[in-house]
């Protein structure tokens, strides 16, 4: 008989409606790919916590934002965290995964990053512009963003510790960054500002790959899928607008078909190494 395949519970909301993006079609398409290898059940975020159980390894994919659903999503953390239960992407992200806080603390330490305070008292300390982009530190998908003319800015009240304030700055570009685990896989870039999603494959430099690595570095996972999204200004430099690392979208559908086996190869492969570290364990 052969040999039983890992038990991988596939998270997702395939209702979820994503502007500009069709994050059903991706989840389907890569639940499909992975039942080469494994058994695969798909289930909403809602019923996670409850279902974890009777699987090897839970995959965390286009399952919305989870300010959605909070209470729950922080119920299936602390479960499985408590249980030692195998999430990918592992549960230990510093960026996105716990807030947006981590701009603040990267552009502290001397990162390449869009100038970011979050205090009223310290609005002076961020580059004129005649705009500035106000969101949650626990936002998602631009959900609660607002663009604040300069001369509204020093009067408009938001809650000091609970939201970023950044310049809204001049780019040439927008660039996102593919990695599983630690390993890059691939680039998109969106040609033209303002129309985020309309991506094309990208080539990137050396210095490119070196600085969207470097935030792949500083995060503490080990087993899990990244997205370094940066933005070009004209100057020619790079800067972090985001690190997702607990559900990025990865815009599957745009890659050369070579690309996309080569990630699902990869991603095949990630989780047979976790798998065989936590049976090691």
């Amino acid at each position: 008989m052969p040999s039983a395949q890992p038990r991988v519970l596939f998270v997702t909301d395939l209702a979820y409606e994503a502007r500009g993006r069709r994050y059903c079609d991706e989840d389907i398409f890569l639940s499909s790919r992975l039942r080469e290898d494994f058994r695969v059940a798909l289930c909403h975020p809602l019923d996670a916590a409850e279902l974890m159980g009777g699987f090897d390894a839970v995959v965390i994919r286009n399952s919305g934002p989870v300010l959605h659903y909070q209470a729950a999503y922080d119920a299936f953390r602390d479960r499985a965290l408590a249980d030692g239960v195998l999430v990918y992407n592992q549960l230990t992200g510093k960026a996105d995964m716990v807030g947006k806080q981590y701009l603040l603390d990267l552009s502290a330490e001397g990162y390449p990053v869009i100038p970011t305070v979050d205090r009223p008292e310290d609005l002076a300390r961020l580059p004129e512009a005649a705009e500035y982009v106000v969101k949650p530190k626990a936002g998602a998908d631009s959900i609660g963003l607002e663009i604040v003319p300069r001369d509204r800015l020093e009067s408009h009240a938001f809650t000091a510790g609970a939201v970023l304030v950044q310049p809204r700055i001049e780019l040439r570009s927008e660039l996102s960054f593919y990695f599983v685990d630690h390993a890059f896989q691939y680039a998109l870039h969106a040609p033209h500002p303002g129309r985020r999603w309309d991506l094309e494959p990208y080539d990137p430099t050396p210095a490119d790959l070196a600085f969207a690595q470097r935030f792949v570095d500083w995060n503490a996972i080990d087993h899990g899928i990244q997205r370094v999204d940066a933005c070009r200004i004209p100057e020619g430099g790079l800067l972090l607008v985001e690190l997702e690392d607990l559900n990025p979208y990865l815009s599957l559908d745009v890659l050369p078909d070579g690309t996309r086996e080569t990630f699902v190869k990869s991603m095949k492969a990630a989780l047979h190494r976790m798998l065989g570290e936590g049976a090691g364990a």
